[in-house]
């Protein structure tokens, strides 16, 4: 039985194992600079690090503005149906993003300094970033869409442990600054390595790819505005009240949580193209609806599990390892925050996996401008109001409601595609 059901699976469960390796080399670097940071600096060097670093992605969002996760979905496409336009993905989506990344630094060296201040110059250490960031996505979305999960693992792992020789020294000999160099270095080494192992291109401007391209990707883009509002203005205002020192307790409980999707947003990635093909081929809506349900299913029983795990380690993981943090606002955000573990699990999956796969990106969309939108006002009256605890208040509110709504959506815009179809 066993063995039946790895061969009904097989490509899967490799492409899993595959892409759990490359998310480990990437994101895992990067959650080792948080945790080093979160060791070698201050509790209020590393509330500025996190408060940057918001920044900085948030500029980010308008370089890249959803062209790798759209990249993914068409070279998917493209290489089942127009092997010419695949190789025009790399070129014409690559120009869309240095354009974008010229207007967002020329923007930021503008208005930045009036508006960052003393904050500003921190930002200027990053700024490679906004070009590096996209990139390596959009590689990483060309590799994900044709498959080749092997190889991204290689290059990323290899990447990774490269890395880990300077990111230590830069943070210890340079503090705050050595761990914004580490970052953008860490970004620069990857982006090269991506591009060395991918020739399959050509230089030449198509205009049907970059419309259709630019045109999904202006739906993604909008969307992780809404996701930017949805999910990191509680450390922007944090900042703007002046709760420094907690923007790190914050921050520590989040980038846990967001360690803890990763395997869902592994089998998102990797069940993804299988999802995209077999729309593109207009196969049955039902057995995307199965297939729906069924992950929906066992993503609820292993979150629920995971959550239950963290719940009982985390006050021994947090004693052992950032003992410095230890406090009772950090202990009570990670039990109330324990349960959107829950649900943005799903939620992962449902939408990376599913609903962008099958063209309904606009459905995220909707979603994260709504409860975004929602999130700022009410995210603002909650800290003016209960300090730090208000930023979870207001974090639990919209992202349970938000998550819960989303699933009953999207399972209806599946049901009814389906009863179309029969």
């Amino acid at each position: 039985m066993i063995k039946k059901k790895y061969h009904q699976h097989k490509e899967t469960i490799h492409n899993f194992i595959w892409r759990a390796l490359q998310v480990v080399g990437k994101q895992g670097i990067t959650f080792l600079i948080f945790i080093l940071c979160a060791k070698l600096l201050s509790p209020y060097d590393f509330g500025i690090y996190n408060y940057v670093l918001a920044i900085i992605f948030f500029l980010i969002m308008f370089g890249d503005f959803g062209i790798s996760t759209a990249t993914s979905k068409y070279v998917a496409e493209y290489n089942l149906t127009n092997k010419g336009k695949l190789k025009s993905v790399l070129f014409n989506s690559g120009i869309i993003i240095v354009g974008l990344t010229i207007l967002v630094v020329l923007l930021t060296i503008i208005i930045g300094p009036a508006y960052l201040k003393e904050k500003y110059v921190y930002v200027l250490w990053l700024l490679p970033l906004i070009f590096l960031a996209p990139m390596t996505s959009l590689y990483d979305g060309i590799y994900r869409g044709l498959k080749r999960f092997k190889q991204l693992a290689i290059i990323s792992t290899i990447v990774g442990f490269i890395s880990l020789s300077f990111v230590y020294i830069l943070i210890k000999q340079y503090g705050l600054i050595g761990a914004l160099w580490a970052q953008s270095l860490f970004y620069l080494i990857l982006f090269i390595a991506l591009a060395s192992g991918y020739k399959e291109f050509n230089f030449k401007w198509n205009k049907e790819v970059m419309k259709e391209v630019g045109k999904y990707s202006l739906i993604v883009g909008t969307s992780l505005i809404g996701y930017f509002l949805f999910s990191k203005i509680s450390t922007v205002l944090l900042g703007y009240f002046g709760y420094i020192q907690e923007i790190g307790y914050y921050e520590i409980v989040n980038r846990i949580i967001l360690l803890c999707l990763l395997p869902f947003t592994i089998i998102s990635q990797v069940i993804s193209p299988d999802i995209t093909i077999k729309y593109s081929k207009k196969k049955s809506k039902i057995i995307i609806l199965k297939k729906y349900k069924k992950y929906l299913l066992l993503t609820t029983v292993i979150a629920s599990i995971l959550a239950f795990g963290i719940y009982l380690l985390f006050p021994f993981i947090i004693k052992i390892f950032l003992n410095e943090y230890s406090s009772n606002d950090l202990l009570i955000s990670m039990n109330y925050l324990l349960v959107i573990l829950i649900t943005q699990s799903i939620a992962t999956i449902v939408s990376s996996g599913f609903a962008i796969s099958t063209g309904h990106a606009k459905v995220n969309m909707v979603f994260l401008i709504i409860f975004g939108v929602i999130n700022v006002p009410l995210n603002f009256l909650m800290i003016k109001h209960y300090g730090f605890i208000g930023a979870i208040y207001a974090t639990l509110i919209v992202r349970l409601s938000s998550d819960l709504i989303y699933f009953y959506t999207y399972y209806h815009i599946l049901k009814n595609e389906s009863s179309k179809k029969v």
